[in-house]
């Protein structure tokens, strides 16, 4: 456990503009101190300097909820200086009186992650991983204002006036937004007709440059993973979206210790239903990392179309009594442990 390792623990619970840190006596769990400092490039070093004038001997660990958010500069100031960080996901219980402030919530996180014994590496938050990361998560973002802005633009074909619509009818998708996107204002028309026509052009022209701003990631994404991690882009059935979330959650070497921690981050592995006279019942995992779990899904997906060896590992399950949906999540295990050799012994 984290207390047999460490001789003070610091629990921080960051916010928008403050951090609030509590130091710990690892042997006894008690409070030795606690302050909180700005968030800013000064309050970190305020922090540490104040860390280490109540915990001068012996080793120590930075326990951080969401390092990856509020907790992120902390987070970054901390490795720079060569100290241990611990991510800290969620309390695992609640407390029974209801009291909450940043300072308890330090101290509860602390405490709590003194008696556990699978410690979470935060995430690389530089380098080759974050470049991914910041053009996944746009992408992403614009394929969802993309999709919604096909669904306005849907909804206004179907409720226009028949003049009109008969001028996109039969039409695919594509095609409907070239055509809206070229729409001219008719003076002597409708107001409400001009309006319809205006409004659909607009959208149309949003989806173009949407199409544009996803493209571009798209490109970027491909020469970042090209670099980074060709051996995943080569596999059968991984494209680069897909490749770009596995690398996120890998994020380096070390980070995932096993490929059996590394499926669980990515929720598929089983977790153990057992009881009486019942002892190999397993319930379906919807823990982890939800992202991870769906390139894993999607990738599992393909290989059930494409892939003979697939197709045929799932005829044999199927025939020894498992449903093809309990087939594809053994597939989806499979996948995880393949995915983090690929990445873990490049």
């Amino acid at each position: 456990m984290l207390a047999e390792l460490v001789d003070h623990v610091v629990g921080v619970d960051p916010d928008r503009d403050w951090i609030t840190l509590a130091v710990l006596d690892a042997r006894s769990a008690g409070v030795v101190a606690e302050d909180r400092f700005p968030a800013t490039r000064d309050g970190y070093g305020e922090a540490i300097a104040f860390v280490d004038s109540h915990s001068l001997e012996g080793e120590r660990a930075w326990v951080i909820e969401g390092s990856a958010g509020y907790g992120r500069g902390l987070t970054v100031a901390l490795e720079r200086h060569g100290e241990w960080v611990i991510e800290f996901d969620r309390p695992t219980r609640k407390t029974k009186d209801g009291a909450k402030s940043d300072a308890l919530d330090a101290v509860r996180a602390a405490r709590e992650m003194l008696g556990r014994k699978r410690l979470s590496v935060p995430r690389a938050h530089d380098g080759v991983r974050e470049a991914i990361r910041v053009h996944a998560m746009t992408r992403a973002a614009a394929v969802r204002a993309r999709t919604g802005a096909v669904n306005e633009l849907k909804a206004l074909i179907v409720t226009v006036d028949e003049s009109l619509r008969a001028e996109l009818r039969g039409l695919r998708t594509a095609n409907q937004i070239a055509a809206c996107a070229t729409f001219r204002d008719r003076p002597s028309a409708a107001v409400h007709e001009r309006a319809t026509r205006s409004s659909m052009r607009s959208l149309a022209r949003r989806i173009q440059l949407l199409d544009t701003e996803i493209d571009e990631h798209d490109r970027a994404l491909k020469a970042l993973l090209d670099q980074a991690a060709p051996q995943l882009v080569a596999e059968r059935g991984v494209g680069y979206i897909t490749a770009a979330q596995f690398y996120i959650a890998w994020s380096h070497p070390g980070r995932c210790h096993s490929e059996a921690a590394f499926a669980r981050l990515g929720g598929t592995s089983p977790v153990p239903a057992t009881s009486g006279q019942n002892q190999t019942r397993h319930r379906l995992n919807k823990g982890g990392d939800r992202q991870l779990n769906w390139a894993l899904h999607m990738v599992a997906v393909t290989k059930r179309r494409c892939d003979p060896n697939t197709k045929a590992y799932i005829a044999r399950r199927v025939a020894e009594g498992k449903t093809e949906r309990e087939a594809t999540r053994c597939i989806k295990r499979y996948l995880a442990r393949r995915v983090w050799r690929l990445l873990e012994h490049s």
